[in-house]
């Protein structure tokens, strides 16, 4: 995985927020308490590297909501691949993405 990006603590984060289910950027942002200019410059790294795919949602449903459309993320086989490096290097992150089972 290091070939195809610098794995910090942000970026683990943020696979991590994905895998997760938290799918946009502002929702990313609230799991993670990570900053914009941190958070979007890492969402479009991955998807430029094809660790995760991301599509923009329909205008009409933005605007439907009165809010801007939108991009949607989803981690790749790639990222799925990468994501083993992310749970050996970040075991205590990984606790905190994971839910815990009493409480569910």
């Amino acid at each position: 995985m290091g070939r195809l990006f610098s794995l910090t603590y942000p970026t683990a984060a943020v696979l991590l927020a994905i895998r997760r289910g938290h799918r946009y950027g502002f929702d990313v942002m609230d799991a993670t308490g990570l900053p914009d200019g941190t958070v979007y410059p890492i969402l479009r790294r991955l998807e430029r590297r094809g660790v995760l795919e991301g599509a923009w949602e329909d205008q009409a449903k933005a605007r439907a909501e009165q809010r801007p459309a939108r991009r949607y993320y989803r981690i790749t086989p790639v990222g799925e691949e990468a994501m083993e490096e992310v749970v050996a290097r970040f075991p205590a992150l990984v606790r905190i993405f994971t839910p815990d089972p009493k409480k569910a």
